[in-house]
């Protein structure tokens, strides 16, 4: 472990554990019943708090702010070619229309190995 910080509040009904190696999950043992595991929009959450989530249950913190980041520099690339300047170089490391067919190549490929008993398929795309 790294970093490893674990954080354990006890009180007269429950304890609460957190660690920051898993820092979305919240712990909660309340004095003779059994643990209950918190997380972002799952079960337990209140609805006030679930309104403010921009999270699904089950997908982790950074998830949004990632497709954001995607969708923000295709954006700006393309508004920049529309009026005929070059896009900032740090804004065109999002996946393009060839990364996305190899991502269809692959999937086809790993399907078609598993039909065939697992045979090495070729996932090369053609140009």
């Amino acid at each position: 472990m790294e970093n490893c910080l674990r954080i354990r509040v006890s009180g007269a009904d429950a304890t609460i554990e957190w660690s920051q190696e898993t820092p979305t999950r919240l712990i909660v043992r309340p004095i003779g019943k059994p643990a209950e595991l918190r997380t972002p929009n799952g079960p337990g959450t209140l609805p006030l708090a679930r309104r403010a989530s921009r999270i699904v249950a089950g997908h982790p913190e950074g998830f949004h702010e990632g497709f954001a980041t995607i969708y923000s520099d295709a954006a700006e690339a393309m508004a920049a070619r529309r009026v005929g300047l070059d896009p900032d170089p740090l804004a065109m490391h999002f996946p393009t229309a060839w990364d996305g067919a190899l991502g269809v190549k692959f999937v086809e490929a790993v399907i078609q190995s598993s039909q065939n008993a697992s045979a090495w398929t070729n996932a090369m795309l053609e140009s």
